[in-house]
């Protein structure tokens, strides 16, 4: 911290070793020295009073003197949360703070962002909302099937064949990879209708690449197996949101679209995690280990522990003591009508001779 001041201390080392005098006996070269050494000794004493007061900030950031109680050191934090979210706000924002919709007072991270959110036109939001609702219905399908397919590979859904689980939950999943795609091209094509419109001035080459590079990019996506497809366009969305907050800050956009842009990626990206997180828990997805040969064993296995009918019984039944050797303790079964007419036979038979 002092290594700023150790050149001027080595340089006059007789300004802190006697004191000084301003006499006209002083001749002029020693009166040089002295003004000189003043000098450097008033520079030092700047430079040393300086990094004193730096010293004594608790941050740089809120600007607040060091906390001297508990209650002080929480006042600290919660300004200088406030001022880092604030700070965040700014950074999705691109930095395009409307300073006209922003009070002093106002200068937080809900504040930035409403700020910036009110600046959007209403049709612009409202679509691209409803343009996000079939990927998260997509992602919710997936979730869905997910826990279905994991259940009919354990045994626990009778009524499912495990491979036919499987297959729609691949079908699903190639739904929303799908989407994901054309998601994908439709962001990359805004840039085009910016270049074509001369937003901000005509870019040319550099900004007819950035509207390209999500179409090829997305349609690549396609020849992946679903999960390694969503993985790859998780990282396509969060790339391009970058790239559009750098087009933001260099005028290629509205001044609100790199926020605007960084909720709407925040939804797709929370939709991809879903259901690779649920594909992953429950699963088991086609290419994930699932063979043939496994789901013939689930099969087998599964057809052990289901009775050989099922369905409704009509007619009357009865429940009989089960054998030793069984592993049930009742039968339930349906009455034999024929056995019923010979004990009812048998029956009048004994009436009629205890008559006799």
């Amino acid at each position: 911290m002092f290594t700023s001041a150790l050149p001027a201390l080595r340089r006059a080392p007789f300004v802190f070793g006697r004191g000084l005098s301003t006499s006209s006996a002083i001749s002029p070269f020693a009166r040089t020295s002295f003004l000189r050494s003043a000098s450097l000794t008033h520079n030092t004493n700047s430079i040393l009073r300086n990094h004193l007061i730096i010293r004594g900030v608790a941050n740089s950031v809120s600007g607040r003197p060091g906390s001297q109680t508990a209650g002080h050191a929480a006042q600290n934090i919660r300004e200088e949360v406030g001022q880092s979210a604030a700070d965040l706000a700014k950074s999705i924002a691109g930095g395009n703070v409307f300073q006209d919709g922003v009070e002093p007072t106002q200068q937080t991270f809900l504040g930035v962002t409403n700020a910036v959110a009110h600046a959007v036109p209403q049709p612009y939001v409202i679509f691209g909302l409803a343009g996000g609702l079939p990927y998260l219905g997509a992602s919710g399908a997936t979730v869905y099937l997910a826990h279905q397919a994991g259940l009919a590979a354990q045994g626990l859904v009778p009524n499912i064949d495990p491979g036919v689980a499987i297959t729609i939950l691949d079908q699903a999943l190639q739904l929303q990879v799908t989407y994901g795609a054309v998601m994908l091209s439709f962001l990359g094509a805004l840039h085009w209708g910016f270049e074509f419109a001369g937003y901000g001035g005509q870019k040319f080459y550099p900004r007819l690449l950035l509207g390209a590079a999500p179409v090829v990019f997305g349609w690549s996506t396609l020849a992946l197996d679903p999960t390694m497809a969503l993985i790859a366009q998780w990282f396509g969305f969060t790339g391009l949101w970058w790239a559009d907050l750098r087009a933001t800050g260099a005028g290629w956009a509205p001044l609100w679209y790199s926020q605007y842009r960084f909720y709407l990626s925040i939804l797709v990206g929370t939709c991809i995690i879903g259901s690779l997180a649920a594909t992953s828990y429950w699963g088991p997805v086609g290419g994930h280990g699932v063979v043939s040969h496994d789901l013939n064993m689930i099969r087998a296995e599964r057809k052990q522990h289901q009775p050989e009918k099922e369905g409704r019984v009509s007619g009357e039944i009865e429940a009989l003591p089960a054998p030793d050797d069984a592993d049930k303790y009742v039968i339930i079964k349906k009455k034999d009508e024929g056995k019923d007419k010979d004990e009812e036979k048998q029956d009048k038979g004994k009436q009629d001779e205890k008559k006799q």
